[in-house]
C-alpha cells in the first residue's frame, strides 16, 4: 500500500534548506499565505488576508505536488474598487466567481482594449500586457480565482522587478485586436480558441465519449499561451472514469453536486465531497474520479499547464488512452467493485439511483483486450 513518504527529522533537516524557493518567499514579501492543500471546500468563501500592493485581498492556494509547475489564487476587489494596475512575464487564467466588473488590457504601444464580466467569465491574460480590474458594484466585492505559471518563471530567474516590471510588447500574443475579448472563437475538435468565455457554466459543450458517462468536453486555448483548461459535464446518476495525469490540475466545480475520489497507486481511494466553488487539485500521478450524486448534471473547469499532458506519440492525453493499451485511463470494466458499491450509497441518500448501465455497456464496443 502507498504511503506519505513522511521521513525521520534527521534526514528532514538535510534538505531543509532548499525547502523554500523564491516563489515561496515572494509570496510572503506579498503578505500573504499559502494554503497547501488539494482539497478547497469552497473558493467563494475562503478566508482572505489583505493585499497591500495589489488593493484588495488574496490568497494563494498552491499544493506542494504541484507547486513547481503553475499555482492558483484566489483574489477579491473591494465594493467600488479596483486593483492596481500590472503586468507579468507568465501567462494567467481567470474564472470570477463572484460579482460584476471590468478589465483593461493595454501594451507599451498604447493599444487599449476593455471588457466587462461577472460571475462565471471565463478569460485569460495576455503575456506581459498591462492590466487593470475594476468592480463594476459599488455594494459589494468581487471575487475571482486565477491560475498562473509564475513558480518555475519566478524561480528561474529570481528577480521580482524582471518578471513584473520588463518592457517589451509580446505582438504575436496581444497587438490590441479591439475584438480580442470578444465571445467569438473558433472550434478545432474539441479545442475552442478564444479570449473570453461569457458563462462558463452554461457554454455549450461536445460530446466526449472516451471520458465515459456520456458527458460533454471542451478545451480552451486562451491568449495564444502554454497554459490550458478544458470544461466537462457529466449527467445525472453518473461518473467519469478515473484516470491520472502530471501535477497542476486545479478543477473548479462549476454546477452540480457530488465527490471524487482520488487516490496513488497502490493505496485506498479517498473521498473528497464537492458543490458549487468546490476545487480539487490532483497530485501529481493520482488517480481520480469524478461522481456526481446530484439532481443537475454536474460541471466542472479544470485550468492546468501543459506539463499536466502526458501525451503518446499521436498528441493523444494518455489520461484519455486505456492503460490496457498503456495509457493512463481505468475503464469501467477494471475498476474496483467497491467504486459502485459505494456510488449507489451516495446516490441513495438523495433517493436517486445509478444511470450507468448505458455507459458500461457502451464501453464494451471499444474495450480493448485485457492483458494478462
Amino acid at each position: 500500500m502507498a504511503k506519505d513518504a513522511v521521513v525521520s527529522d534527521d534526514l528532514a533537516k538535510k534538505f531543509a534548506t532548499e525547502k523554500e524557493t523564491p516563489y515561496t518567499r515572494w509570496v510572503r514579501d506579498e503578505g500573504l499565505d499559502i494554503i497547501s492543500a488539494h482539497y478547497v471546500p469552497n473558493l467563494r468563501t475562503v478566508e482572505l488576508r489583505p493585499w497591500a500592493r495589489r488593493g484588495g485581498a488574496g490568497i494563494f492556494i498552491n499544493h506542494e505536488a504541484s507547486r513547481t509547475s503553475n499555482d492558483c489564487y484566489v483574489c477579491e476587489i473591494p465594493a467600488g474598487g479596483k486593483l492596481a494596475p500590472q503586468r507579468q512575464l507568465i501567462e494567467e487564467m481567470i474564472l470570477v466567481l463572484d460579482g460584476r466588473g471590468s478589465t483593461t488590457v493595454w501594451n507599451d504601444a498604447g493599444a487599449r482594449v476593455t471588457f466587462e464580466w461577472q460571475a462565471g467569465a471565463l478569460f485569460a491574460i495576455p503575456l506581459n500586457a498591462w492590466h487593470q480590474h475594476f468592480n463594476g458594484s459599488g455594494q459589494a466585492p468581487a471575487r475571482f480565482v486565477s491560475v498562473t505559471n509564475l513558480p518555475p518563471v519566478i524561480n528561474l530567474y529570481e528577480d521580482v522587478d524582471f518578471v513584473f516590471n520588463t518592457d517589451h510588447d509580446f505582438k504575436t500574443r496581444f497587438n490590441g485586436e479591439p475584438d480580442y475579448f470578444s465571445s467569438k472563437g473558433e472550434q478545432k475538435g474539441l479545442l475552442l480558441q478564444t479570449n473570453f468565455v461569457a458563462d462558463a457554466a452554461n457554454l455549450p459543450l461536445i460530446a466526449a465519449k472516451e471520458r465515459g458517462a456520456g458527458g460533454g468536453h471542451i478545451r480552451f486555448s486562451m491568449a495564444r499561451g502554454s497554459m490550458n483548461s478544458h470544461i466537462s459535464q457529466f449527467p445525472v446518476g453518473t461518473y467519469k472514469k478515473a484516470h491520472c495525469h502530471g501535477p497542476g490540475a486545479h478543477v473548479i466545480i462549476l454546477g452540480g453536486e457530488g465527490y471524487s475520489l482520488m487516490w496513488p497507486e497502490g493505496d485506498e481511494p479517498r473521498r473528497y465531497d464537492w458543490q458549487l466553488g468546490s476545487m480539487i487539485v490532483p497530485p501529481n500521478m493520482w488517480f481520480h474520479q469524478h461522481f456526481n450524486t446530484g439532481t443537475t448534471p454536474a460541471r466542472y473547469l479544470a485550468f492546468k499547464h501543459e506539463v499536466v499532458s502526458i501525451r503518446n506519440a499521436q498528441g493523444v492525453p494518455k489520461a484519455w488512452i486505456s492503460r490496457r493499451i498503456g495509457g493512463d485511463q481505468i475503464d469501467y470494466a477494471d475498476e474496483k467493485p467497491r467504486v459502485r458499491t459505494l456510488f449507489a450509497e451516495a446516490l441513495a441518500k438523495n433517493g436517486l439511483t445509478p444511470r450507468m448501465d448505458d455507459a458500461y455497456e457502451a464501453e464494451q464496443a471499444d474495450l480493448p483486450a485485457k492483458v494478462a
